[in-house]
This record gives structure tokens, C-alpha cells and sequence, in this order.
């Protein structure tokens, strides 16, 4: 009688084998698996600026240059960020249609589509300020009374008190903020447009922004009221005063004239 001597498997096996198999899989997933969300995003990424390389090259580049670094008919562009290209192309002010002392909000001519794929492109040049997110543009819950104390005391010098523009020197001036899109208040705070002085985080931090939004959107929303009447450009009480007084006693005057004319008249008849 043969006695079969049967190999005993050590205890840690099965475990090895597991092991195996499960990298067996793993390696498979991951040379057939698709690509990560951050390969996505980066491909998609370079997608856009190529894409807005080649708007750049038909719509930009004669007055900023081929590669941003600008011409004797454009500033550089290089560091400027996708939110000065957002804000300048998304109001329709670029492309500008002629050269001026100010180039003024015009009609846009870019999708939203394209003009984040010029943003990408621009952006690829040099770091600069970024597109705001909707939370950081959303005045839901921000302070109006501080946003009104920062805006007086940052912006109604030229945008006026309830922000409804005014004219500067040489030409230039101050738009009406009535009916801006939030982004494009916050954008043009991060990059200080023409002669606008720019407000980045570290002056004005984000939260001072949305008041300042909150406040705009107030005073020139349609439950905005105006208990004197007529706002006169809301110059405040001095001026509209002044055009009170000025126009009520040139009738008060004109009046007198007219009724002393008409007297005189009447006593030689």
C-alpha cells in the first residue's frame, strides 16, 4: 500500500493568490479604463487654447500681437489673466471699433463659448486675475450699508454715487453701472480697466466685492425709490438743490417780466 504524501499549502496562500488576482485587475482597469477627470480637464484645457489661439490670431493679434506682447496699437496682454479678456470681450468694448480716448460697451460679437476660449489662450501667456465663479459674484447674503461705504469712498469720485457714471478729463468717463452683469463689476474691480484703478484680493478682499455688487443692484434695482422725485443723476440733495433753485427762479423771474410787460401794456392802452 502506497502512501501519497500530500504537499501541505502554507496558510498565507490563498491571501497571495487574492492579492495577485486583484492586481491582475487593477493593471487591467488601468490600461483600458478611461482617463481621469484631471487628464479630461487638462485635455480640455488645451483644447480651448488652441481654439482661442486661433480667434486671437484673426480678431487680436494686429493690435496686441502675435503673441501678446503688444503694438504701438495695443497695451500687452501678457499677465493680464481671463478676466480682464472676459470682462473687455464679454461688454463688447473689444474688439475695439476705433481708436478714441475711451473704448466704449458696445454690442458683443464673441459667444460666451469663444470668448472663454480667447480667456484660455490670454491666460497661457502669463498668470493673471482669473474668471470669478457665481458664488464669488453672488450678492445673496452680502452687506449693502458696508457695500454703499465702500463705494463711496472707492468709486462714486467717478461712477458717481449711485453709480450711475459721470464725465473724467480728456475725453474719458465713467459708465453707468445700471444693469452691469455682477461678473463683470467684480471683473473690472480685479483688473482696473482703462482708467479705472484695479482692486485685487489683497486691497479688496472678495467678501467687499459682493457688498459693493449688493449695493450697485440695490440702488439701481426697480425697488429702489426716490422720494424727492426726479434723481438728477443722484448728485444728492446740494446739487439738486442748486438745479432747484436755478431753474425755480429763472421761471419765478421770466414770470415777473412777463407780467410786468403785459401791465405796462395795459395802462398806455
Amino acid at each position: 500500500m502506497k502512501k501519497l504524501s500530500a504537499r501541505r499549502r502554507h496558510p498565507l496562500a490563498a491571501v497571495v493568490v487574492l492579492l495577485l488576482a486583484l492586481a491582475a485587475t487593477g493593471g487591467l482597469y488601468a490600461a483600458f479604463a478611461p482617463a481621469s477627470k484631471a487628464q479630461a480637464d487638462e485635455t480640455a484645457q488645451s483644447l480651448a487654447i488652441d481654439e482661442g489661439k486661433k480667434l486671437y490670431s484673426v480678431g487680436c493679434a494686429s493690435c496686441h500681437g502675435t503673441g501678446g506682447q503688444g503694438t504701438t496699437d495695443g497695451p500687452q496682454l501678457v499677465g493680464v489673466g481671463s478676466a480682464a479678456v472676459d470682462f473687455q470681450v464679454g461688454t463688447g468694448r473689444m474688439p475695439a471699433q476705433q481708436p478714441g480716448a475711451q473704448v466704449p460697451k458696445k454690442k458683443v460679437i464673441y459667444s460666451q463659448a469663444e470668448i472663454d476660449q480667447l480667456a484660455a489662450y490670454v491666460a497661457s501667456l502669463g498668470a493673471g486675475p482669473i474668471v470669478p465663479t457665481k458664488s464669488q459674484v453672488n450678492p445673496e447674503g452680502a452687506d449693502v450699508a458696508k457695500g454703499g461705504d465702500l463705494f463711496r469712498t472707492n468709486c462714486a469720485q467717478c461712477h458717481n454715487f449711485t453709480g450711475e457714471g459721470g464725465a473724467l478729463t480728456k475725453g474719458k468717463y465713467a459708465p453707468s453701472l445700471e444693469g452691469v452683469d455682477p461678473k463683470h463689476i467684480y471683473e473690472a474691480m480685479q483688473t482696473g480697466p482703462q482708467s479705472m484703478p484695479s482692486f485685487p484680493d489683497s486691497t479688496m478682499p472678495e467678501q467687499q466685492k459682493r457688498d459693493i455688487i449688493a449695493y450697485v443692484q440695490t440702488v439701481n434695482g426697480s425697488q429702489s425709490e426716490s422720494p424727492g422725485g426726479l434723481k438728477l443723476g443722484g448728485l444728492g440733495p446740494v446739487s439738486e438743490g442748486l438745479f432747484g433753485w436755478i431753474f425755480g427762479l429763472g421761471a419765478l423771474i421770466a414770470v415777473a417780466v412777463w407780467v410786468a410787460a403785459h401791465t405796462a401794456k395795459a395802462k398806455k392802452s
